[in-house]
Parts: C-alpha cells; sequence; structure tokens
C-alpha cells in the first residue's frame, strides 16, 4: 500500500525558569533527533560578543520589531528581562508543512499565545530539582547579582504556570531528564491528536486496499 499523506512536523514547547538546565537539554537531544530543529527568535536585546546573527537570534531593532507585530508575524512574543522576543509564524508553519519537527524554547506568556492558535501543541515543562539549586546554577554561570536576584524573582513567576503544560519534567539528573524528553518526542509521532491526518489516510487506504 502506498500512502499518499506523509505524517506532518510537531510543535513543540519548551519551557522552564532559567538556570533550570533547558537549553543544555535542548541541545542535547538534537543530537538525537535529525529531524528536530530549534526555530530562531527575533529578539530586541543587544548581540553578545559569542552569539551570531540568524544562529542564536534574528536581531532586530525595537521598532521594527513593533511593525512585525503589527502586521501579525509572529506566532507569539513577549517581553522578557525588558527585551521582546517573538516566534516567526511564516518559517514555523513553512517548516512544519515540510514534515519538520520544531522546538521552541520560550516562556510560559508565548507558550498561552501559541496553545490558543494551534491546539495540537505538545508543551513541556522543566523545573529545578529545588529552589536553591536553581540560585546556585545561575551563580555558577557567572550571573552578577542584581541579574540573579531578578531571575529567582522571575522563576517563581514562571514555575506557578506548570498547570499549563502536558508534561513535566524535574531535571535533577541530566540524563534522566533527558531519557524523559526524548520519550515524549517519540510517543508524539504516534499520537493521533498530532497526527490526525496521516492516520485518518492511513485507515481510509487500509480499509480499500486488496
Amino acid at each position: 500500500m502506498t500512502r499518499s499523506t506523509s505524517k506532518s512536523g510537531t510543535l513543540f514547547i519548551v519551557s522552564a525558569p532559567s538556570g533550570a538546565g533547558k537549553t543544555t537539554l535542548v541541545q542535547a537531544l538534537l543530537e538525537s533527533f535529525p529531524n528536530l530543529y530549534v526555530s530562531i527568535s527575533h529578539a530586541t536585546r543587544q548581540k553578545r560578543p559569542y552569539e551570531k546573527d540568524a544562529i542564536d537570534y534574528h536581531f532586530v531593532e525595537e521598532d521594527e520589531f513593533e511593525a512585525m507585530v503589527a502586521r501579525n508575524e509572529f506566532l507569539e512574543h513577549a517581553v522578557v528581562f525588558d527585551n521582546s522576543y517573538g516566534t516567526s509564524r511564516k518559517t514555523v508553519e513553512a517548516q512544519l508543512t515540510t514534515g519538520k519537527n520544531i522546538i521552541l524554547e520560550i516562556e510560559w506568556q508565548g507558550a498561552r499565545q501559541i496553545r490558543k492558535l494551534i491546539p495540537s501543541v505538545v508543551s513541556i515543562f522543566v523545573f529545578p530539582p529545588s529552589y536553591q539549586t536553581l540560585e546556585s546554577r545561575l551563580s555558577e554561570r557567572g550571573d552578577v547579582s542584581e541579574s540573579i536576584d531578578r531571575r529567582m524573582r522571575d522563576a517563581k513567576t514562571e514555575i506557578s504556570h506548570y498547570r499549563e503544560y502536558d508534561y513535566l519534567i524535574i531535571n535533577d539528573n541530566f540524563q534522566a531528564a533527558l531519557k524523559d524528553l526524548k520519550t515524549i518526542i517519540n510517543a508524539s509521532q504516534h499520537s493521533y491528536v498530532q497526527q490526525s491526518q496521516f492516520f485518518d489516510e492511513f485507515v481510509r487506504e487500509l480499509l480499500v486496499d486488496p
């Protein structure tokens, strides 16, 4: 039997308070899934010396960002630490159409916006094992005390929205947390919610196949 419909891409959201290990987990995840891509956000903050435009972020000025908002070019956008961030609607939709799985590293505000637009999105929240561990991780990576204080306050807000997510992972042991993430990614490929068009077409062809 030759199927005329292939599986579409799945959109994933991963959220976590700053310092919980979200980015490190996602980077390790990409090594195991060649068809999984991180969406590159637009950002109005200053580019850091080690960052590259269109690789780490699409760096834009605030007025350009606001013009994109006015043109409804973002799936989601939010202000985080006094800077604006947004996810390109056109880019993500094009990638999903070609069967690519896309992962977004965004905070709770953006996640809430996308759930309204794409109910089938798979959302994952990553917890630190404790509030104290989170503070230690921020200190170890060299954040200044004022930044740490603010990120710790914002962490409580971020964590308070955990019930809005489909899956919850505690990043106490990195390898265990990564294994949990891999399980979620694999399971989504067989979910009717994410792959209804594919499986509906498969069943139609299956029932008429001689």
